[in-house]
């Protein structure tokens, strides 16, 4: 009995440490992004080298970012990982039909302005979150 409890403390301490682990990802790779796009105006005047650099460094941080969401994601017990797979797919189809067809609204000329990935970005995160949030809703 003992032992079960210290298997689910150490899964709750593991689960809390790469859930903070992503979240320092995540706002870093986000503050690198901000300092990547306006840097460049804002700072350094469009010089070429530290532009590169900041892309570079972006680049490397979103690279952590994703090996921390791995590591999120093995470490999460069969539900939930259901729940963030099944979230994932939702938000894979609804992007990729919508995004299509966002950008064949520019092609056919039924919107004036060019399609921005921004849009699809928020579309992405509202779609995941709500998949999260209706996921774990379903399995109370």
């Amino acid at each position: 009995m003992n032992d079960l409890k210290t298997d689910s403390t150490d899964w709750a301490t593991a689960n809390k440490r790469n859930t903070t682990r992503l979240g320092y990802w995540t706002f870093t790779w986000v503050a690198t992004m901000a300092v990547a796009a306006f840097g460049p105006k804002l700072i350094w005047s469009y010089a070429t080298v530290p532009t590169i650099i900041a892309v570079l460094v972006n680049l490397g941080v979103g690279f952590g970012m994703i090996v921390a969401n791995r590591r999120y994601l093995r470490g999460l017990d069969e539900l939930h990982q259901k729940i963030f797979l099944d979230a994932g797919a939702l938000t894979l189809g609804v992007v990729l039909v919508c995004g299509l067809s966002y950008e064949l609204l520019n092609e056919v000329r039924l919107i004036s302005f060019e399609p921005q990935f921004s849009h699809l970005a928020i579309l992405m995160s509202v779609t995941f979150l709500i998949g999260m949030i209706s996921g774990h809703r379903r399995y109370q």
